[in-house]
Order: structure tokens, then sequence, then C-alpha cells
């Protein structure tokens, strides 16, 4: 869970807070909109990264009043290597680019430049076109689908999987315990067996294919004392009867190791 007393104390004198929406270790989404307020009250800036908040659940940057908002396009079925960066317009013409280049420029002399207005003047050469078409198409999927269907779905497969493991002998859950407050993911642990070789076995022998370490923040893990978890995560196109069989294979590996 998130501190905000804490955070009272810690945002004394910042500029600006950039923080995770939600967790990619648990799935636990922070409470945002207060820390948004809190960051506010003591003059900072907030900068939300929402890569694994905006393929699960609807949100409203507008209602949030938040500064600045990143999001990438692989977690929402879109091309890898591309992103988005939401931010406040009157911002976003305040700050200058790090690249220039062609299609950034309003006018050039020999002693100066004039700008584009954003968001040309961060966007600098050739860009990724047919990532930013694929991207737009996800987009349009996902919406047409439903955001507030795809996050009850993942409930429903989290539950499954959750209410599995605590069958588990030696197993352990990372993090939030309870499913509803999980999104799509689940970490997790088996007394004994490295999260590695959980990954490997589950693939070698179902072709299940989970993530196992420190999932980018080894920091969390060695302060926790923790080597590292296996994590599982759903979306749209998982079904209860593939969530049933990872439980099953779960189960093997316990049985065998």
């Amino acid at each position: 869970t998130f501190d905000l007393e804490k955070f009272k104390f810690m945002v004394k004198g910042a500029r600006l807070v950039s923080i995770i929406y939600t967790s990619n270790i648990d799935g636990y989404t922070l409470p945002v909109k207060e820390i948004i307020k809190t960051a506010h009250d003591h003059g900072a800036l907030v900068m939300l990264d929402a890569a694994q908040t905006i393929p699960h659940k609807e949100i409203d940057a507008k209602k949030l009043d938040v500064d600045f908002l990143a999001f990438s396009g692989h977690k929402m079925l879109g091309p890898s290597g591309t992103g988005i960066l939401y931010g406040k317009y009157h911002l976003l013409e305040e700050l200058n680019p790090i690249f220039t280049g062609g299609g950034v420029a309003k006018n050039t002399t020999y002693t100066g430049h004039e700008l584009l207005e954003p968001p040309e003047k961060f966007e600098a050469g050739l860009q990724n076109y047919a990532g930013m078409i694929g991207l737009g198409e996800a987009a349009k999927y996902l919406m047409k689908v439903g955001l507030n269907n795809i996050e009850k779905h993942e409930l429903e497969l989290n539950k499954i999987a959750t209410e599995g493991l605590l069958e588990i002998d030696g197993s352990r859950i990372i993090g939030i315990q309870d499913y509803r407050l999980r999104s799509g993911v689940i970490s997790f642990g088996l007394d004994g067996i490295h999260s590695h070789d959980i990954c490997m076995i589950l693939d070698d022998t179902e072709n299940i294919m989970i993530r196992s370490g420190s999932h980018c923040v080894h920091s969390w893990f060695n302060s926790r004392g923790i080597q590292g978890s296996a994590r599982a995560s759903f979306y749209l196109y998982n079904t209860k009867e593939e969530v049933e069989k990872f439980v099953d294979a779960l189960k093997k590996v316990r049985k065998a190791i």
C-alpha cells in the first residue's frame, strides 16, 4: 500500500514527482488522485507512468489533473517500440525538445530557429509511422471491446489463479493478496524452486509462457530479501480454461520437485 502521510513529508521541496500508476509486480493501483493533489499542494508537477494501467482500465487524465502521463504500446496490443506522452498543453509549450531536425521548425535563419507548436516540435526527423498507425488501431480495438469489460474479465481470471495458487503447498503470492486489487497480473513463488526454473518448466512441458526475475524493480525485491518471483499476466485474449491449465501445471511442478 502507499503511505500518503509519509509522502506528504517526502514531497516537500520537490519540483517533479515521477511515480507509477499501477505496479507491474502485483498490479496494485496507487491512489494517484490523492498523490497528485498532495504534490500540487506542495508546488510539484506530477509525471505518471501508466504503462500498466492504460491497457486494463478506463482513466481520465483531465479529471486526475495529472501534468504528464506516459505509457507504452506493446502492453495494449500495439507494436513494440511505440508509446505516448500526454502532457498539459501549457507545460508542453514550455518544454524544449531534446532533438531538433526536419519537421519541428516553423522557420530557420543562420542564427536561430522558430519551433512549431506541440506535439510537432518534439517529433524530429522521420517517425515510426507504421508503429503509430498500429498503435492507433490497437487503441480503437480496445475501445471497441471496452476497457471496463477487459478489467472485469481479468479479475475473473485472476480469481481463478489466486484460488488455485493458494491450494498449492509452499506457494506465496508476492505483494497485494486480494485479487480484486491486482488487475491483470499475479506474482508468486514456490518454496524451494527458483522462479527461473518455474518459468522454464512451464514453457518446456506445458507451452505456458510467464515471466521470472525481478521485473525491472530489483530494488523492491532486494529491500525485502526476495530473489525475484514468477509472474503471470492475463489479458483479454486469455480464457478461464487457460488459467485453469496454468494452475494445474503449477501443481505438477510442485509434485515433481
